[in-house]
């Protein structure tokens, strides 16, 4: 029986455990025995790499975070401890691999089939959905619900209490999590990297907002830009307004799957699965214009991700200083 192994490298996300659930049921049914490696690329080194089984997955899809746990592996980067690695896979008699996670793993796992001839699918896995070649990673969706329901919260206390709300999501360099956020919560301030506003030209458009009525605001600045707490800053000196600045944080990664993230969890391990059977001995599961195609490492991994210009041109629209409302 051919064996296959899956791994989670990086940041943890909700539809992982669902994407564990798929994986094995779907390698038994393509005759294959699946197995388990704990810790990411730590487990292959550490050799915490074990067969998996039905009992395994029964009633995880519910859950986020990822049942096998996820690690971020120096060691990994160094030929030496590959080398550990993949003997320790070869001596299970496994010599393929599906990967969930980032740009970072999948340059891993490039170096890792070159050396060693491990063949991989890489399952793009990260709620910054800042992985170049794909429109969707898994457990994006998740992410953006649990920020939509924080916004929806906060946006209650500050409305009684009169106070200007900056909330920050992740993102690391990129400003998905914050534009989709802004626009869909119907925020007054969307700040990212990729659109460059001076917070200080809406001084007068709020100004006359305040003079009209308005008793609250709410400003959505991603994580990148690092200036949340001088936005805060911003809305007492120059408004008046009393601010609290919430960084949503880790809470953004957990969290019961949606059910989109679980049905891409279905789609992407069938896919990467099949791929792998067919001959694809490394490349990356893509969904891009609704359908998923195969891409090379170096088109996913060596160049940056930029975002859908369609979406940046709505926040453009959406949160240009000169199309704020008097």
């Amino acid at each position: 029986m051919d064996k296959i192994a899956i791994l989670c490298s990086g940041g943890d996300v909700s539809g992982m455990n669902p994407a564990l659930k798929r994986f094995v049921e779907y390698a038994f049914a393509r005759g294959m025995q699946p197995y388990f490696v704990y810790n990411g690329f730590e487990g292959l080194i550490d050799n915490k790499i074990v067969p998996a089984s039905y009992p395994d997955v029964s009633g995880i899809i519910t859950q986020g975070g990822t049942k096998i746990r996820s690690a971020r592996s120096l060691r990994f980067k160094e030929p030496s401890y590959r080398a550990v690695a993949a003997e320790n896979l070869k001596r299970l008699g496994i010599d393929k691999l599906v990967v969930m996670g980032g740009d970072g793993s999948f340059r891993g796992m490039e170096k890792f089939y070159s050396e060693h001839q491990i063949a991989f699918c890489g399952i793009p896995s990260t709620i910054d959905n800042d992985i170049n070649g794909t429109d969707y990673c898994l457990g994006v969706d998740t992410a953006l619900g649990v920020i939509k329901n924080a916004i929806d919260q906060l946006r209650d206390t500050a409305s009684s209490f009169r106070r200007a709300f900056v909330i920050e999501t992740m993102g690391r360099n990129c400003g998905y999590l914050a534009l989709v956020s802004a626009i869909t919560s119907g925020a007054e301030v969307c700040l990212v990297p990729e659109i460059p506003i001076d917070i200080n030209e809406y001084k007068g458009c709020f100004q006359s907002q305040i003079a009209k009525g308005r008793d609250y605001f709410i400003a959505i600045v991603s994580e990148a830009l690092e200036n949340s707490e001088e936005i805060a800053a911003w809305f007492e000196k120059e408004l008046g307004f009393e601010s609290r600045v919430s960084v949503l944080g880790h809470t953004q990664r957990g969290g019961n799957p949606s059910v989109y993230d679980r049905f891409m969890a279905y789609r992407f391990v069938t896919y990467a699965i099949d791929a792998i059977l067919e001959g694809k001995t490394h490349s990356v599961i893509c969904y891009t214009q609704s359908h998923f195609e195969f891409k090379t490492i170096d088109e996913v991994a060596l160049n940056p991700h930029r975002i859908n210009e369609e979406l940046l041109a709505l926040g453009r629209e959406q949160f240009a200083p000169s199309h704020c409302q008097m």
